[in-house]
């Protein structure tokens, strides 16, 4: 099987040049995936096209991942239906610091016949002078071509337009096209299917510029099946840095993917084999309600993520939280697990000047005290995973967890910490 037979059964080509099965099968080739530094690290969204990098890679071609600084600081307006705000030298710095440690962990630096490379955009394009630009670039692209392109042709019909800045966000792509075609021999460009046009482009300079023929793999965006656009929850992104998006949230946010996609994702976000993905189907389609398939995904993503070890952990901590074995864990593994649930922070004075329903009413876990009482009487509410029974009962120091922590929950899932200080 070859690269491109890989990414076809597992649904990852939208589109590519003619020409580019065959590239795939009959040579080794450089190509290159562009990361802009618009935050201090990648998302979910950024994970398909990592990706497809990495799975490059274990096909023994060479990958090369662009940390852009230097189109970063102009922005895509590819699905953009306004301008990015632009960011300072020094944002941008501190984004890729954040970001290439995160490429790190899907690519392998140091393979021995086709190591991965991080290279920085800036380094060619922030020497540019304009008038040299203008005449090196520029002058191989007639306005007419650039308004065919969708990123620019809908912002152009667009109340809100296009500037200047980010109609030349096109030209520096493929600028950085025909730089990694000079330097590294790169041929091939990969990226989402929304950035076809720029694709395109960089093709077209390498071919009026060097005479040679360069192409390009676009994947398709992904899109739930509920309709949500993928990465996108109540609480906003989902990040690959664990500091803004905890292993454990991370974990949880594919432990509930919808039924209808996990076996998608599957062949897309993890490296799992036909046979193995296979027997996942079959597994859930006799038990659905064991949810294996997505079991399964979530722990292979977070540990790509964030390794075995927080994988693992995250794991134990949701058999844990939703097993009713609350008890048996200390605050601190509790906090570490509950990160990205709402909580309340109280003092110990504060605790006991209300009854449980009131508590369940501040917060939010029910719309009212009076609602909150009809919960509990109907075995609905939860304090520490024991269902509640006492609808008179006043919280205090002694229902806290190691005397810092209480967890309400409405029904298994919906769940409130409130944190106990002493002032």
């Amino acid at each position: 099987m070859t690269l491109f037979d890989e990414l076809k059964w597992r649904g990852l080509v939208y589109d590519g040049t003619d020409g580019v099965q065959n590239l795939l099968a009959t040579e080794r080739v450089t190509a290159y995936i562009g990361f802009d530094p618009t935050a201090p690290s990648l998302h979910v969204g950024n994970l398909l096209v990592l990706m497809a990098l990495a799975r490059l890679q274990r096909f023994g071609h060479a990958p090369i991942a662009i940390a852009g600084g230097g189109t970063g600081l102009i922005g895509d307006p590819s699905g953009k239906s306004q301008e990015r705000s632009l960011l300072s030298n020094e944002q941008i710095e501190q984004h890729l610091d954040g970001i290439k440690p995160q490429l790190a962990r899907f690519l392998d630096f140091d393979a021995a016949s086709n190591p991965a490379r991080v290279v920085n955009n800036a380094d060619w394009l922030a020497p540019l002078d304009m008038l040299g630009f203008l005449r090196d670039t520029g002058k191989f692209f007639t306005v007419n071509y650039l308004l065919q392109k969708e990123s620019v042709n809908r912002r152009f019909e667009s109340d809100e337009g296009i500037s200047y800045t980010e109609f030349s966000y096109l030209l520096l792509q493929a600028r950085d096209f025909l730089e990694l075609y000079d330097r590294f021999g790169c041929t091939l460009q990969m990226g989402g299917s929304d950035q076809w046009g720029n694709i395109t482009a960089g093709i077209e300079l390498i071919r009026k510029v060097r005479g040679k023929k360069a192409h390009g793999l676009v994947i398709p965006l992904v899109t739930t099946a509920s309709g949500v656009k993928f990465g996108k929850t109540e609480a906003g992104a989902i990040w690959l840095d664990p500091v803004r998006t905890p292993p454990f949230a991370f974990y949880q946010f594919w432990l509930n993917t919808d039924d209808r996609d996990v076996l998608t994702y599957l062949k897309y976000f993890t490296f799992l084999d036909r046979e193995e993905i296979a027997a996942l189907e079959q597994a859930h389609a006799v038990a659905p309600e064991k949810r294996e398939a997505a079991r399964v995904l979530a722990r292979a993503v977070t540990a790509l993520v964030h390794g075995a070890g927080e994988a693992a952990k995250a794991e134990r901590g949701a058999v844990k939280l939703f097993s009713g074995d609350i008890g048996s864990m200390k605050a601190a593994e509790l906090l570490s697990v509950l990160g990205d649930v709402p909580s309340t922070t109280v003092t110990v004075e504060e605790l006991g000047q209300h009854a449980l329903p009131k508590w369940l009413a501040v917060t939010g876990l029910a719309s009212s005290s009076s609602e909150a009482t009809r919960l509990i009487r109907g075995g609905g509410i939860y304090l520490n995973d024991a269902r509640a029974t006492d609808e008179k009962k006043r919280l205090g120091r002694e229902d806290a967890i190691d005397g810092e922590i209480i967890v309400l929950g409405k029904g298994t899932r919906q769940k409130h910490v409130i944190r106990v200080r002493e002032r």
